[in-house]
This record gives C-alpha cells, structure tokens and sequence, in this order.
C-alpha cells in the first residue's frame, strides 16, 4: 500500500453509495388557497342606511370563488333588494345569528354592538368603522375575549399611503355638510332665515372650514357652488396650497392661529370641522369659550365627530335627531353623515372594499394576507387577544403590543 493511501481517511459506505447518481426531485410545497367567507349583517345602530357590499360587488367576489352570506333586507334602506343579491351569487341568511356564526370575515358600516360582538364566532376577522365616541372599554374586552381581529375601515391604507374608505365618505360628507347647514339656516328648521348664496343686494353667508383636507375640498366647492363665502383654517401649509390649486381659484386660507379664527367664527353662518386624525383622537381646536361668541342662529356641522369632534361642544347625535342648540349655536354632530345618501355611499364603499378583498386571492389566509401588507395592518387595532392600537391603550389604560411585535412572535 502505497503512503497516499494511507492517509485517506476511509468513509462509511452509505455516504458515497449514492455518489454521482440522479436524486430525486424536491419541489416546493404549495400552500392551499383559501376562500373568503364574507357575511353582511344588517345594520341596526345609527339609524344607518349604507351597506358594505352591493349585488355588483357580490358578483366579482362569487366570481372568484368566494362565498358572501347576506342578512335577509340588509341592502333594503339602500334600495338593493334580496333577489338582486341572491341573482349575484349571494346567499340569504334569515337572522344575524347566521351570519356572525358562519362567516369568517364580518363587513359592516357601523361599529358592532355588544350584543353583536357576543354573536360573532372566535378568531372572526371584523372590518367595520372605529367611531371613538361610541368606544368603550367594555367594547374592546370583549373583542379581546373572543380573539377578534378588528380592523378600522378609516385607518386602512392603500399602496401610496392614502386612506381610500376616509377619501370617498369624505367628498360625500363635504357635499352633505354644506347641504346640511344650508338646509339648517332656514327659518323651518329654526335658524336665522338665511340663504347660504344670498341674491342680488344681500350679502352671502360666511362658511368657516377647519381643515383642508379632501372634506374641506368638497365643501368648498359646494358652498361656491351655492355663492356663499369661505374661510379656510389648516395648519398644514401644503394642503391649503393643495385645495387652492384643486378649487382653480385663490381663496382665503390661514393657520389656525386662534386670533384670526376667533374673529372669522363670530361673524360666521356656518363652521365645518373637517380635520381628520391619521390615529387617535381628532384635537379640538375651538373652544367653548369661542363657540359662545358666535351667531345666534349659526350652525356647527362637525363632520370629525368619529373622531372626538374638534368642537369643544360637540355631542354625537343621530340622524333621526341630528342636531341640538347650545349658546344658541344649533349643533349637528352624526357621525354617518353620508348615510343621508345611502345608496351612493353603499356603492363607493363597496368599490373600495371589493378590490381589496380580491388582492386576498392566492394567500394562504386572509390574515395572512393583513400580516403582509402594511396598509391592511395599519388598520388592525385587536388582533387575536391584544390590543394594537396606541391611542385607545393610552385611552382606556390598557396594555398595548403593536402589531408588528406579534407578526415577529409569529402569532
């Protein structure tokens, strides 16, 4: 034996049996895809008229193999009937019962009642509005007890960071805010008498909008629209260069410096609180004390009222009683303002839910889908046990996790 081959080091046969022969093959496993489970129960808080889903909107998802289970007269306070949903794939359940005990994903306008929470199966994922002042702690232990993954449909994002729910409701609630307070002037209803426009020898109202966002747009537009003057306060230089440049003519725009708002609020007809917050509670920028000083007569529509209200009277009301008079300034505080135009709403709802539920296609979970996409989970606020959302820990004096730790724990 020669010296090199005494320095091999010998090796166990079943290492070196399969040495230079064909192996086998080893492909990736792919995950099942999962079908969504929608239910849409009809809504009973607020005297809503809106629904999360249209028969147009069932058609696309049943299309693609997904089940939407409709309560029986849920579209019917927006004019779309149960044979127009059951003609689009739908299927008609008699009672919420059915729906919260078989769906898997809960769509709705308005936020759950209690007892509603009480009906829904654990682990539900619920997409619905987060209207601050109807929280309560007892609301969120009991979406933590049954491990509810809740989502706020105003804090969902889309890819470019925009807040599409937010974005639609808010042209319509600009539209409606203007609507409203013209409709509130009037001598019928208890105001002063005055027409928003004013004619020919008669001075236009004054209309003060606080904030300058996609609200404050279209109720620019409108009160122009109708003649009246506007005022335009915003603390965000960017979106009143932004609004001028989207009304195509110069208007009155300032800082909300509270000497030049005090001054424009007590010669006022009309104010709109239009100022939405990306999280939390909207911050209240005028107070009672000024409020006090405005027009006998004058109208508060304060479109920010799901978050707080940036009115420092402002109470929610609804749209069976919308409004109430305090210093003798009449207030009208509902949160779902563009439910006033139900079936409009329901449709601009359901053409911004639809596509994002049809981006779900191909995950192996709906949340696993949510955990994904940055949008999805910006909107999560309870998800499987924990609250994830600062502001209502802060609120409540509940112990937070963010979501982003739960994904990592791979929860």
């Amino acid at each position: 034996m020669s010296s090199k081959d005494k320095n091999k080091v010998p090796l166990p046969e079943e290492l070196t049996s399969g040495y230079g022969q064909t192996q086998t093959e080893t492909l990736a496993v792919q995950h099942k895809e999962e079908s969504l489970y929608i239910g849409i129960p009809k809504e009973i808080t607020l005297q809503e008229k809106r629904v999360a889903l249209v028969p147009s909107g069932v058609a696309s998802l049943s299309s693609r193999g997904h089940r939407v289970l409709i309560e029986t007269k849920a579209g019917v306070a927006s004019n779309f009937t149960d044979h127009a949903y059951s003609e689009n794939g739908g299927e008609i359940a008699h009672s919420a019962q059915e729906v919260y005990r078989k769906a898997h994903i809960i769509l709705k306008v308005a936020p759950p009642t209690l007892e509603e929470i009480d009906m829904m199966q654990p682990n539900t994922v619920l997409i619905s509005p987060l209207q601050l002042p109807t929280i309560s702690a007892e609301y969120l232990y009991r979406l933590k007890h049954k491990r509810i993954i809740a989502l706020a449909m105003e804090y969902l994002q889309d890819e470019d960071g925009c807040f599409p729910i937010v974005r639609i409701m808010s042209e319509m609630a600009g539209i409606s805010a203007i609507q409203t307070a013209a409709h509130l002037l009037s001598s019928a209803q208890g105001g002063p008498g005055v027409l928003l426009g004013g004619v020919s020898g008669v001075p236009s109202a004054k209309v003060v909008i606080l904030g300058g966002g996609v609200v404050a747009e279209y109720a620019t537009r409108a009160a122009l629209g109708m003649g009246a003057e506007v005022r335009i306060f915003d603390d965000n230089i960017s979106k009143l260069m932004r609004l001028q440049n989207s009304v195509g003519r110069q208007l009155y725009t300032s800082a909300i410096n509270p000497l030049y708002l005090r001054r424009e609020l007590v010669t006022a007809e009309v104010a709109i609180g239009a100022i939405h917050a990306e999280n939390g509670r909207t911050p209240v920028v005028v107070s009672e004390e000024m409020v006090s000083q405005m027009r006998p007569g004058s109208v508060i529509i304060d479109v920010s009222i799901d978050q707080g209200g940036c009115f420092a009277t402002s109470e929610l009301t609804t749209l069976d009683n919308p409004t109430f008079v305090k210093h003798d300034v009449i207030h009208c505080c509902v949160p779902n303002l563009a439910s006033r135009v139900g079936r409009t709403a329901s449709i601009a709802v359901n053409n911004v839910i639809v596509p994002m539920l049809l981006k779900a296609d191909g995950e192996r979970s709906f949340e696993h889908f949510i955990l994904r996409r940055a949008g999805m989970r910006h909107g999560v606020y309870t998800f499987r046990g924990c609250l994830t959302n600062t502001y209502l820990g802060k609120r409540f004096e509940m112990r937070c996790t963010d979501i982003d730790l739960l994904m990592t724990s791979g929860m």
